[in-house]
């Protein structure tokens, strides 16, 4: 039966009352937070449990897509290394050129490969890393957040047919809120959820997919990474490799003297 946009409000109002009041009667007042920390724990055992939150690097290679209206335009090949919670390189070539990013903490440089030239990460690209950070299942799961942000139970939202998800939202300090679903079923990763400002200044809705789990030495973790912005996919990360705790040199992500050193193979 269908009830106009105010009846239905009100009679969702009145049920939450209830339910509340019945909880109180029974000494029992639910916790949102505590339904939360249920799903990242069923989530986290079904990723590996100890295996992935001992995880403290990762090294990833594939190919990067850029999609418009539903078609490839263009890709790269990656190579990704991260050094949790903080430092992170990605090797981009494609096209005759290479790029290299290189975040750690507050820091950042970039390589250009069309200029052959190094360049200090500004504040916008420093920020647009923290702000990855913040919107990352990992960040989410080994409890990155925890001093800046608090966690909540949203509830269930409807998936596919007949499957449901399990929401929990990260609300932070700054008023920045993200959301995550996790298949109520297998208590999967399914998909991350926040606002961003395009170009223009307007506020869109992006959303990163995950799919395809692979299990890698009893971790699992999604191959496929879908980007999605106000419901159309702009992107996709493939990875065709991912490498658990394989140690990383700091001079991966020390700015290089010049041109030449930053071409030099990280592992050499």
């Amino acid at each position: 039966m269908y009830f106009p946009h105010r009846t239905r409000i009100f009679i969702c109002a009145i049920g939450t009352l209830l339910f509340a009041l019945f909880g109180i009667a029974r000494g029992q007042v639910p916790s949102t937070s505590s339904q939360a920390d249920s799903v990242i724990q069923k989530a986290i055992r079904n990723l590996g449990g100890e295996k992935y939150l001992s995880v403290k690097s990762q090294i990833g290679r594939g190919k990067f897509s850029v999609i418009k209206e539903t078609a490839v335009v263009s890709f790269q090949t990656f190579t990704d290394i991260i050094i949790f919670p903080d430092r992170e390189r990605t090797d981009f070539k494609g096209g005759g050129s290479r790029t290299i990013q290189v975040n750690v903490a507050n820091t950042g440089w970039v390589y250009d490969g069309e200029q052959d030239r190094i360049k200090v990460q500004d504040e916008a690209q420093i920020a647009n890393f923290k702000q990855g950070i913040r919107t990352s299942l990992d960040n989410l799961l080994r409890g990155g957040w925890r001093a800046d942000a608090e966690l909540s139970y949203v509830g269930k939202r409807q998936a596919t047919l007949g499957k449901r998800n399990d929401v929990v939202r990260l609300t932070y300090k700054d008023g920045f809120a993200v959301e995550f679903e996790f298949a109520s079923e297998d208590g999967l990763p399914v998909k991350a959820v926040y606002p961003r400002k395009n170009v223009d200044g307007e506020e869109i809705k992006e959303e990163d997919r995950y799919a395809q789990f692979v299990d890698v030495g009893g971790i699992r973790t999604p191959f496929i990474i879908d980007r999605f912005a106000n419901g159309a996919a702009t992107s996709r990360i493939n990875y065709e490799t991912v490498d658990f705790n394989i140690p990383i040199p700091d001079s991966a992500f020390a700015k290089p003297a010049n041109s030449k050193a930053a071409r030099k193979n990280v592992f050499q």
